[in-house]
Formats: structure tokens, sequence, C-alpha cells
């Protein structure tokens, strides 16, 4: 019941030259694919789940974009991989709970990933970064 494991396998950022003005970042992730692991500690052994995971941001109009893959491991008792396996290959779709931990560790993992690979690039962050506002001392404020 827990996430014991997260890799990139594919980190792809690509500028291009001529975007100016006004430009806006459309994130998106999703879970490409689920699939059984087996895991092993010592002498025990285990099933475990593997997310396949996708995010993308995309720089409109035609600034860059950055696509991240990978995969995180998801270790639960066997009647609950049995049922996520179950309703992935039916479904396609993980219960929203297990979905929502899932991408919340994803986004997270993504977000800092992008943010180092968007500086390197010279593209604005994929996310919005705190700004700081001085106010005037000298003017007062309205309530």
């Amino acid at each position: 019941m827990a996430i014991v494991g997260f890799n990139f396998t594919r980190m792809l950022i690509e500028s291009y030259e001529g975007a100016k003005g006004q430009i806006n970042v459309n994130n998106n992730v999703a879970i490409k694919n689920v699939e059984k692991m087996p895991l092993t500690l010592g002498k025990a052994s285990q099933d475990a789940i593997r997310f396949n995971f996708e995010f993308n941001a995309i720089y409109e109009p035609k600034a860059g974009k950055i696509e991240l893959r990978g995969h995180l491991i998801y270790l639960t008792n066997e009647e609950q991989t049995k049922s996520i396996l179950e309703k992935w290959k039916k479904e396609k779709k993980v219960d929203r709970e297990l979905m929502a931990l899932l991408l919340n560790n994803v986004l997270t993992r993504c977000n800092v990933e992008s943010i180092i690979l968007s500086k390197e690039m010279n593209l604005p962050p994929t996310v919005p970064m705190p700004r700081i506002s001085i106010k005037d001392p000298d003017k007062k404020q309205k309530k």
C-alpha cells in the first residue's frame, strides 16, 4: 500500500526558435499502462504493480515541449493487486483514490524535473513561480 519505486525512462525537451510574446504552458499527465511486476527483496518475493506514465508540457504558440516518461512501483496485498490489474485490463481505469495518489506523486516529481529542464533550455517554467510584490509604504492602503 505504498509507492516503493519511481524512475524516469525518457526525457525529451525541445525549444523552437521564433516564439515571442505571451507563451502559455499546457501540462498533461496520464497513466499509459498497468502491469504486474515481480519484486524480490532478499529471499522474499511479492508481486507489485508497475504504472507507466507520461507527462507533457506544451509551450504555445510553438515555443517548445517537454516530454517525460517513466514508471512507479506500487506495493500492496495480493487481493488488491489482482483487483487493480483486472480493472485495468477490462476498463483501462484505476480507482479514484489510488489514481489521485499516483498522479500527485508523478506530478510532484515531473514538475520539479520539468522546471530544471526548462531552465536549461531557456524556456519559461512549466508551473507558475511565486512572486514577491513590494508595496509602497508612502501610499495609504484603502480599506
